[in-house]
């Protein structure tokens, strides 16, 4: 494994994490956890799709394997858990490992949740109402019933011994407005370009301007497909099919209205789906929604987020039987471009055996 190492330290490169997708099977996650942190990233955020692996499971096989980088939960939904059983699982997470679990709460796709019978009247209801309770309970109080979620003299008996900032992972203006009302940090999902970010971000400052307390440091976490190779070509290849797929399964949205494509890419989805979009879609879709090249194209455009108003880039190798050799690959030649002088801190190389 390659890490940005001096002596028997790792430098840490906090600004920039690493996503492992749900596609990575159960029993891939410790070794890419512990190679992650040994790499020098800053975080590792664990997807929970649906039907793929479990988020809460895997966050604690992340915190057991690994020794001090954060993990966190990116996103679980509102609404497939009952508010105070997830605040038990998170909770939990956090008494066993203080201060090193994030956990950011959406929605969940629309499509999964349907699946299950547990779309909710209101989207935007039911996560100011999963946020609000689960802040209640992780606060050490007893919840209060919701438009969405009933709750009857209910209240930890562990709570965490800290505030844990919640985050949300959100994508649409009200939704964004929202989150920066209620929450402490914000999650864009994957193809948030810069052009997004920027606007993202003003939805965010405006939804603080209506928090009822006076507005605090809310960080920013873009989440980015990445591929990188000393071949561009290859990269950027290796990083169309994930580009593509991600279009066509969110169709027109937010981002996509934000970097000026939704008709095209409503017309691409109308004449044949995932197939026409990955054929036809122009190569500058690639190049502007995903950080995929050379090393030095990859950081130049994880600085592009930073400067469009990110506090995180979060890179979600793609594809999922590469990750390991693009932690590798971001370990050596992209991660020590964001280490400096002024951010230089130096964590144990090697969690103790367990």
């Amino acid at each position: 494994m390659t890490a940005i190492a001096t002596g028997d330290h790792v430098l840490v490169a906090h600004s920039v994490g690493l996503v492992l997708g749900s596609e990575i099977a159960p029993e891939q996650l410790r070794p890419m956890v512990v190679a992650a942190e040994q790499a020098g990233f800053g975080e590792i955020w664990l997807s929970e799709d649906c039907f793929f692996s479990g988020g809460v499971s895997g966050a604690a096989i992340a915190l057991g394997a690994t020794e001090r980088i954060p993990v966190g939960l990116g996103v679980v939904s509102a609404v497939t858990r009952h508010p105070a059983l997830l605040a038990m699982e998170i909770a939990t997470l956090d008494r066993a490992f203080p201060g090193r679990l994030m956990p950011a709460i959406g929605l969940g796709v629309p499509a999964w949740l349907s699946q299950m019978g547990l779309k909710p009247a209101s989207a935007l209801g039911a996560v100011r109402d999963c946020v609000t309770m689960l802040d209640e309970l992780l606060s050490g109080e007893q919840a209060t019933s919701t438009t969405t979620f009933q709750a009857e003299n209910i209240r930890l008996v562990h709570p965490p011994e800290r505030r844990i900032p919640l985050q949300t992972g959100v994508a649409g203006p009200k939704m964004l407005q929202l989150s920066g009302e209620i929450a402490q940090g914000t999650l864009l999902s994957v193809l948030a370009g810069t052009d997004y970010v920027r606007w993202a971000r003003e939805q965010i400052d405006a939804g603080g301007a209506r928090a009822a307390s006076a507005p605090e440091p809310h960080r920013v976490t873009a989440f980015a497909l990445c591929a990188v190779d000393e071949d561009r070509a290859v990269a950027k290849a290796n990083a169309r099919k994930a580009v593509a797929f991600y279009l066509a399964a969110g169709g027109p949205n937010a981002i996509t209205e934000a970097y000026g494509i939704s008709e095209e890419l409503r017309t691409l989805i109308a004449d044949g789906g995932f197939e026409r979009v990955l054929q036809e879609m122009p190569d500058s879709w690639v190049e502007d929604l995903a950080v995929a090249g050379d090393p030095d194209e990859c950081v130049s455009k994880i600085r592009a987020l930073f400067d469009a108003g990110a506090d995180r880039v979060a890179l979600f190798p793609t594809p999922a039987e590469n990750a390991a050799a693009t932690v590798n690959a971001l370990a050596a030649h992209v991660l020590p471009h964001f280490i400096n002088a002024e951010d230089r801190t130096e964590e144990p190389r090697h969690a103790p055996s367990r």
